[in-house]
């Protein structure tokens, strides 16, 4: 298996190293989140990674070269005229994954402890004899500003923003009049497994979210969770989180 690795984000949140840096070089007990998540992924047996790259990209392109992708087959997707948001940086991948049945998408800013061999195995059944299944959202029961909202049956129908109340459904799911409060709300991980129709059946261009891209295609299409709320995973965001995550992770 691929992987993708989404790093061309401004990083606002992490200010002020990312004034000076790209949030995907900030360093956790002497190792960047980048290194981290490349090495993570190595563990599982995926060794060809591409990291889209915007913010301050000269530095994650020199530091992917000086240490030889930390031992991995790194590809750079260059978005430094404009960066695309999660989806359209996948999409704007598309080259690198046109052979591929599935593939791993995650946050560059994400640590955890997730079994990616347990996430694999949920995407394969999940997905058996499924047509247009698109993808797997690694998610958890944690509290969030944010939720992807689920039907009973797993799969995804909606998203909420917990904080200014705002909502969005599939399409399907408002004119069926299924929304109400009949869902299953997770937060979302920042890691999921994508299938190849993703790009088949995608309709956005350029600049666009990887949620916008779900809740489009849900419509018509069929997206599952895997539930991982028992293992570690931080969102390194935040420069306090950067303290947390090294008590973490060493």
């Amino acid at each position: 298996m691929k992987a993708m690795i989404l790093a061309a984000g401004l990083g606002t949140r992490l200010k002020p190293f990312t004034d000076f840096h790209p949030k995907a070089l900030a360093m956790v007990n002497g190792k960047s989140l980048l290194q981290r998540n490349i090495e993570y992924l190595q563990a599982f047996g995926i060794n060809e990674v591409v990291v889209n790259v915007h913010h301050f990209a000269d530095q994650i392109i020199e530091a992917v070269e000086v240490n030889n992708g930390w031992g991995s087959k790194i590809f750079i997707s260059d978005e430094t005229a404009e960066v695309l948001e999660t989806g359209g940086g996948v999409l704007y991948a598309a080259n690198f994954f046109e052979k591929e049945e599935n593939w791993l998408v995650m946050n560059a800013d994400i640590l955890t402890n997730l079994d990616i061999d347990k996430l694999i195995a949920a995407d394969k059944v999940l997905s058996e004899g499924v047509e247009n299944y698109i993808a797997t959202l690694a998610v958890t029961n944690r509290v969030s500003s944010r939720n992807l909202l689920f039907t009973t049956e797993g799969n995804l129908i909606g998203w909420r923003n917990n904080s200014s109340r705002e909502e969005k459904w599939a399409a399907s799911t408002i004119e069926s009049n299924h929304a109400g409060n009949n869902y299953i709300a997770k937060a979302f991980s920042g890691i999921q497994i994508l299938h190849h129709c993703f790009y088949s059946t995608i309709n956005l261009t350029g600049k666009f979210s990887l949620i916008d891209a779900y809740l489009q295609l849900a419509s018509k299409n069929t997206i599952g969770f895997f539930d991982h709320s028992d293992d570690v995973l931080l969102d390194v965001g935040k420069p306090e989180q950067i303290e947390k995550a090294a008590g973490l992770f060493k």
